[in-house]
């Protein structure tokens, strides 16, 4: 195990400032190169210390848009119309992607990434499915799924 300083929330791992210990295949191919942590050196440590101010004023930015983003989808759904068979089940599916290209055309931009699906939807009915916009804010949204005439 190796210890990172993470520069941004990650879900489920810490928050921006945190000292936290990783595997180091996560931190050497994941975290370090995309910039998300720093390897826990002593000069990294006096480094990140200037940079703290501005990671926790970039991060209240973050949490603020999305709070704002989850205030626009809160009350909303979205509505497919699919062919399906007589018990209901569907001929196909309705999965995130189609969910995220359905809530941009209502100028609602919603990364792929973000709808929370176990499984891709095979049945006819309303479901609430959960976007993880921030890791604070993760809105519910309802998605009806209604058979084609």
């Amino acid at each position: 195990m190796v210890e990172v300083i993470l520069r941004r929330d990650v879900v489920d791992l810490g928050h921006a400032g945190e000292l936290v210990t990783v595997r180091p295949g996560y931190a050497r191919n994941y975290l370090i190169p995309k910039g998300i942590a720093l390897a826990a050196t002593e000069g990294n440590r006096r480094r990140f210390e200037e940079e703290r101010r501005h990671i926790e004023q970039s991060a209240a930015r973050d949490r603020e848009a999305a709070t704002q983003l989850a205030g626009e989808l809160e009350g909303r759904s979205v509505t497919f119309t699919r062919r399906a068979g007589d018990g209901g089940r569907l001929f196909g599916s309705v999965t995130a992607a189609d969910i995220a290209d359905e809530l941009e055309k209502a100028d609602v931009p919603v990364e792929r990434r973000a709808v929370v699906l176990d499984e891709p939807i095979k049945d006819l009915g309303v479901y609430d499915v959960t976007l993880r916009i921030h890791a604070e804010v993760e809105p519910t949204l309802k998605v009806w799924v209604i058979a084609e005439e």
